[in-house]
């Protein structure tokens, strides 16, 4: 395929693996029990991706808690943390900082090589920002422990979770910012967004030439329980900030837009040279699976704003970002992908790409 495609990284996971997370927390299964379904699915999936002939492919992670948390095993942390509204009304809660240092339990290396144990073709790995992990600190600070040194903390705890990453063979590191619109939710000066963008260029900056061009950022409106928590706050104010970040490639929401042109138009004019652009061209929030003709027209519209030379294809979103979403089922969720694949294929042809 001349289009590269690539899955955003969550795979709705099974009733069964929910429920033996559940027994898990409660005390009911040990960890052994629980790492030997989050293995089976890990293999399941990736197995299931492949089938479809992804190209490329990711653990689904199913053995994240969510996008988000996985890092956070073993911090002094209480649950009362910011809290993240969504359209349809639910909230999800970040947990708070309590004490220093601010370390990351768990690196991204270690489910990329889950992963690569059951993959035949590359492996991506998707890494939460360290933007997001700033909304851990609490606004009224922490004894001790300045802002300014867990930012600095952060910034290397960032880095060496990319780096374990792309030093473990990663196809590409996969940075979630997803709380790029959010933050103009939150503050519409764009004040709040700048700090994320300049945080996040700070870890960047530790990586060379080569390796932020096997970096990427994901961006969208959020996507839990087929709700989102910024689709109201104009593409346009984000964009141009967007692209700012030092990263060799964009992953955009895109298919759940409703004037794309509009969109594509503003990606053409403040993408810079040498980033790769994947579009969004399948919704994960609609229960409705795409067509491959329908995937073949947004990617045409996309080539006639962007070409074809930077182009690439993705989802809007993970599919199931925080573990125990079940508003969409795996059987969707694959559907789509293929869905994703196929119609990738057809707007290579009609291009002659």
């Amino acid at each position: 395929m001349s289009i590269p495609t690539e899955p955003i990284g969550s795979i709705p996971r099974s009733a069964e693996l929910q429920a033996a997370a559940a027994g898990h927390a409660a005390g009911r299964i040990s960890p052994e029990a629980l790492q030997d379904l989050h293995d089976a699915a890990v293999r399941d999936t990736v197995k299931r991706l492949e089938e479809l002939g992804s190209p490329v492919v990711t653990d689904g992670e199913q053995s994240k808690p969510s996008f988000a948390t996985y890092p956070l095993a073993g911090l002094a942390l209480d649950p009362d943390g910011a809290v993240i509204p969504f359209a349809d009304g639910h909230t999800r809660q970040l947990p708070r900082l309590t004490a220093a240092p601010f370390r990351y339990g768990v690196r991204s290396g270690s489910y990329l090589a889950a992963a690569q144990r059951h993959a035949t073709v590359p492996v991506k790995q998707a890494v939460i920002a360290a933007s997001a992990l700033s909304l851990l600190y609490p606004q009224d600070g922490i004894d001790g422990y300045d802002r300014d040194s867990f930012l600095a903390d952060l910034v290397d705890e960032a880095e060496a979770d990319i780096r374990s990453a792309l030093d473990g063979g990663a196809h590409r590191v996969q940075i979630d910012f997803t709380e790029g619109r959010l933050a103009l939710k939150l503050d519409p000066s764009g004040g709040v967004l700048d700090s994320f963008i300049d945080l996040n260029n700070r870890v960047l900056a530790r990586f060379d030439d080569a390796e932020r061009a096997r970096i990427g950022v994901h961006t969208c409106p959020g996507g839990d329980q087929d709700s989102t928590h910024s689709a109201d706050i104009d593409y346009a104010l984000l964009l141009p900030r967007l692209f700012t970040l030092d990263a060799g490639a964009f992953f955009l929401q895109l298919a759940s837009e409703a004037d794309p042109d509009r969109v594509l138009r503003i990606v053409g004019e403040h993408a810079r040279d040498g980033q790769q652009i994947f579009v969004g061209v399948t919704d994960p929030i609609d229960p409705v699976v795409e067509t491959p003709q329908q995937v073949r027209d947004r990617v045409l519209r996309a080539a006639e704003h962007l070409g074809t030379e930077r182009l690439g294809t993705t989802d809007d979103c993970g599919f199931a970002p925080f573990g125990d979403d079940t508003s969409t089922s795996r059987e969707t969720a694959f559907a789509k992908v293929r869905a994703r694949l196929e119609g990738t294929a057809l707007a290579a042809a009609a291009l002659g790409v």
